[in-house]
């Protein structure tokens, strides 16, 4: 029951992401959704879970910094074991012709449902991801890498890692 009240939040929370995009002019391709599924912490044999999330990106408040062209983003992910982890953070973007390497980190709120516990509701997400554009699709496909933690805020900090197949599209 738990896993179906989170999947109703994720889909009320997916609405006000795609009105917020329709207030960006579409041809201006500012809105970009990533679809992402993959494993929950892969490397724990008995906590491994599969996992799908939605995350949001407004190109419109891109800026071009010493790091690079930094990008807020928005999330939020659920596991099949009822873990959810609903973040904001930053990410960057570095293009090498069609390919697209984009490191990112963002602190959360961490639910722990029936999935593995993490040590806080606090957690920290570092993700690296590989994405290939789609020619005249304004599409990605991509590949990522992350490790949740708590920074050792909690009693106890075990991690997450995980992995996930992308598709981001630009709206």
């Amino acid at each position: 029951m738990k896993f179906f009240k989170k999947l109703t939040f994720m889909i009320l929370f997916l609405p006000a992401l795609i009105s917020y995009a329709e207030e960006i002019k579409i041809n201006d391709k500012t809105t970009e959704l990533n679809f992402y599924t993959g494993m929950f912490d892969f490397s724990d044999n008995g906590k491994r879970s599969t996992l799908i999330g939605i995350q949001h990106q407004n190109k419109q408040l891109n800026r071009d910094t010493f790091l690079g062209n930094l990008s807020p983003i928005t999330g939020a992910m659920i596991t099949a074991d009822n873990a959810a982890y609903f973040y904001t953070g930053v990410k960057a973007e570095y293009t090498i012709g069609m390919l697209n390497l984009t490191p990112s980190f963002a602190p959360g709120y961490y639910d722990q449902g029936d999935g593995k516990d993490l040590g806080h509701s606090l957690e920290f997400k570092s993700e690296v991801q590989v994405s290939l554009e789609l020619p005249k699709s304004n599409s990605h496909l991509g590949f990522s890498y992350n490790h949740i933690s708590n920074a050792s805020l909690g009693d106890k900090n075990p991690g997450a890692n995980s992995y996930s197949f992308n598709f981001l599209k630009q709206f």
